[in-house]
């Protein structure tokens, strides 16, 4: 079984190699058993790889060469204004903390897998999906119908 580490590798290489298909979120044991949690993780990797294989946008603006200039070497960059502009635009995970060791304490020293597990019972408990089309509901009751029809004959 791969690790986090090894699984956001593998699907960043995926993503970088032209693959747009990533298949196996929330499996583990080999796709023997589905973890929840593991899916919400997934799915928080797929969403950064997603990020990265967007591309990165350059500009003058976004480059801040002027900036760059201006401050120096050794400068403080986190209290500009182009920073902050542009600082969200990276792929904000909810699930990797990357707090100093000491908050990250103070907090609970809980590991990405519980927060993962916190958040996919949340979504669980209170997730309504959005209803199906009409036209979309229909068909495929259709086909339910075609199937239970051939199998009644078969």
């Amino acid at each position: 079984m791969q690790t986090g580490h090894e699984k956001t590798l593998t699907a960043l290489m995926a993503a970088l190699a032209g693959t747009n298909l990533i298949y196996g979120l929330g499996m583990i044991e080999s796709g023997v058993t589905f973890d929840y949690a593991q899916l919400v993780i997934d799915d928080e990797i797929a969403r950064m790889v997603k990020c990265v294989v967007g591309g990165i946008k350059v500009s003058d603006e976004r480059l801040a060469v002027d900036d760059i200039a201006r401050v120096g070497s050794f400068g403080d960059f986190l209290s500009l204004d182009a920073t902050m502009a542009h600082m969200r635009e990276q792929s904000q995970p909810a699930l990797i903390d990357r707090r100093v060791r000491e908050d990250w304490e103070e907090r609970g020293s809980t590991d990405m897998y519980q927060r993962a597990l916190v958040r996919a019972r949340e979504i669980l408990e209170t997730h309504v999906p959005e209803p199906l089309p009409d036209d979309v509901r229909q068909r495929l009751r259709d086909i339910v119908d075609d199937a239970d029809r051939e199998l009644a004959g078969a």
